[in-house]
């Protein structure tokens, strides 16, 4: 409820790469009074004027109930849980991305929660033109061959019937380009290249080349600036949805450079079967389907952000992509439970849940 103090905010998926930054952006924001996180283990992590409870979104016996008693009295609900492993096993991802959702939705109007900002992504829209940006009206039909964006664009449709039958709840939806900083770097490098990549490669001047492949053109934003787009959206009286990301737009010229090696043109499906081969090895966490989603992105115009929002970055992407080099070669992390930089036996560990098969 709001006082004279500020806001009470709900950040839902807290511990993770963007749920960290946001809360850091929450507890320094005078506008707000406290901040619940809440994620499926409670962190050892302290923040000021933040409390923590975990809440496992994918148990349909409890979390409906337990989640509409932690979100009366909110005044914003920021909803950024999502699981993006075990790729190997879309029926858990899809328990916890999209009936997960569907528990928070009945929590929100249960709670009648006047403000509920969400996690969309770009991979929620359908394949792009190669010639232009897209603005917030192109179609969110995802890849449906890729789980993450097959559920980022169900749960779009799931977002278009609760702003229909809840109207009294104002809906935002940031579709943010890939979300990168230090903190994170050891996850990220968990979940999209796995256990066995050396520290000692990841690092510019190390690689003699990086592939130039057609159609790798992409967007990032630094963790701390779409913290604050997502900070704005909880007091701006804004609704609808907004593109999120920095320039450069990322291709290979730019990583070359910021690599200091030569971009060397490799054919898609040459580089598509390697991938293939390593995801069927249990190398890697990233199925193939990804990749092709991943090649197909549209670039995304993010002029409603800055004019309505009053969104502007701080970070290029190149600083965002520094961010994340540096953090993977550090071993950077949080005391979060997907953030920490080491698990108990390292690497082993990864291993040993399976590359892909097991969060």
């Amino acid at each position: 409820m709001t006082t004279a103090d500020g806001k009470r905010v709900v950040v839902l998926g807290a511990t993770g790469n963007v749920g960290t930054a946001v809360v850091r952006a929450l507890a320094a924001d005078p506008g707000v009074a406290s901040v619940l996180g809440i994620a499926r283990r409670v962190p050892d992590w302290e923040v000021p004027r933040t409390a923590w409870a975990a809440v496992d979104l994918r148990d349909p016996r409890s979390a409906p109930d337990v989640l509409t008693r932690h979100l009366r009295d909110a005044d914003a609900v920021i909803h950024l849980a999502w699981l993006i492993q075990p790729a190997r096993d879309p029926l858990m991802t899809w328990r916890a991305n999209v009936l997960g959702t569907a528990h928070v939705l009945r929590a929100v109007a249960a709670a009648r929660v006047p403000v509920l900002v969400y996690a969309s992504s770009v991979g929620a829209y359908a394949p792009g033109p190669q010639d232009r940006p897209v603005d917030e009206s192109w179609p969110t039909h995802g890849w449906p061959a890729a789980s993450y964006t097959r559920e980022k664009a169900y749960v779009e449709r799931m977002f278009d019937i609760f702003e229909h039958e809840q109207p009294g709840t104002r809906v935002v939806r940031l579709r943010p380009g890939f979300v990168f900083g230090r903190a994170a770097a050891t996850e990220q490098r968990r979940l999209f290249v796995g256990p066995f990549l050396p520290r000692r490669l990841v690092r510019p001047d190390v690689l003699p080349a990086v592939p130039d492949v057609p159609g790798l053109r992409f967007q990032v934003v630094h963790a701390t600036d779409v913290a604050e787009a997502y900070r704005l959206a909880v007091h701006r009286p804004v609704h609808g949805a907004f593109n999120i990301a920095t320039g450069p737009v990322v291709d290979p010229a730019l990583l070359g450079d910021l690599f200091g090696a030569r971009p060397v043109r490799v054919p898609r499906p040459l580089l598509r079967a390697a991938l293939a081969t390593a995801w069927r090895a249990r190398l890697t966490p990233a199925p193939p389907p990804l990749f092709d989603a991943f090649l197909r992105l549209p670039l995304m115009d993010c002029s409603r952000a800055a004019d309505e929002l009053g969104w502007q970055p701080r970070h290029t992407a190149r600083d965002a992509l520094l961010d994340l080099v540096e953090g993977m070669r550090e071993g950077a992390g949080l005391p979060t439970p997907p953030l920490r930089s080491r698990l108990p036996r390292g690497r082993l560990d990864e291993l040993a849940t399976g590359v892909g098969e097991r969060p």
